[in-house]
């Protein structure tokens, strides 16, 4: 079989397309390996600038430094479970509105669909919302985190997209002649049929959940309950190296803990990605013409 040659504009185009892509992935990740590479480094090293690339010196002091904080190990177990609770409220929450908003005949689809538009654009504000969480009694609790702002009207209105370009009516039908009623067909067969956008969503709300810092500095008063962003915004902006083992270069080693602290709130999100990633492109893909 040949191959089509190449024109010599196609061969500049695929060549300048190569070399955009390249730069665009190198600001990405020099960043990333700077970082990693400053928390593997000696902090002399890296306070005199001499990392850039690779680890200077390369020690697991750092790390012993921050896993000896006293509020480390308490805030990461207060994380995890504020995202995987949190992250299961938003996706069920998620599907529950976009699956009827995709129905034909669910009566008043237009109205609802209007009603959480307007919450893309106005919101009760900041004290409203302490106000309200302070009358529901959900101060200091996980609630506090996990359910304000649980659902995002922008990707439910993506899975109502994937329920409708997915989700055929005939499929329906024919379920409905069988004897399924709504709550079987959406258990049974819409829900297993879309995976792919669970996956995505679950990304999205996980990495939303995990990174939030801003509710837990509102609503939560008690340091045992703080997550992990609390913490590391400690460390990084007040610069907290009161940490066991700091000796007397403490400022040496708090300019160095900020990094490998930076390293221990992002390496166990981002190990979710290669299991979701199968999914990620197809329910991005599917779910992305929000008509």
């Amino acid at each position: 079989m040949k191959t089509q040659k190449l024109s010599v504009g196609d061969k500049i185009f695929k060549t300048a397309n190569g070399l955009l892509l390249i730069i665009f992935c190198a600001l990405i990740l020099y960043p990333l390996l700077w970082i990693v590479s400053g928390s593997f480094s000696d902090p002399f090293a890296l306070m005199t600038g001499k990392v850039h690339l690779w680890p200077v010196n390369p020690t697991l002091r750092l790390y012993k430094v921050v896993f000896m904080h006293p509020d480390i190990w308490t805030s990461y177990g207060n994380t995890i479970v504020y995202t995987i609770v949190g992250t299961f409220i938003s996706v069920a929450l998620t599907c529950l509105a976009a699956y009827p908003l995709s129905r034909q005949e669910f009566f008043g689809k237009k109205f609802f669909t209007a009603v959480l538009m307007i919450t893309m654009f106005f919101s009760g504000g900041m004290i409203p919302t302490f106000l309200l969480v302070q009358q529901l009694n959900m101060l200091d609790t996980i609630w506090a985190i996990v359910l304000p702002g649980s659902m995002s009207v922008y990707n439910t209105i993506v899975m109502r997209t994937f329920f409708i370009t997915t989700i055929p009516k005939d499929l329906e039908d024919s379920a409905f002649l069988d004897g399924a009623n709504d709550i079987q067909f959406f258990g049974k067969i819409a829900l297993p049929l879309s995976k792919a956008i669970m996956a995505v969503m679950v990304l999205f709300y996980g990495v939303t959940h995990w990174n939030s810092w801003f509710s837990a500095f509102l609503y939560m008063s008690s340091r045992e309950r703080y997550p992990l962003q609390l913490i590391l915004r400690e460390i990084l902006i007040q610069g907290n190296t009161s940490i066991a083992g700091g000796g007397g270069d403490n400022d040496l080693i708090g300019e160095g803990v900020k990094f490998a602290t930076m390293v221990v709130a992002t390496v166990p999100i981002m190990c979710l990605y290669p299991f979701l990633q199968k999914y990620f492109t197809k329910g991005v893909m599917i779910g992305s013409l929000k008509g």
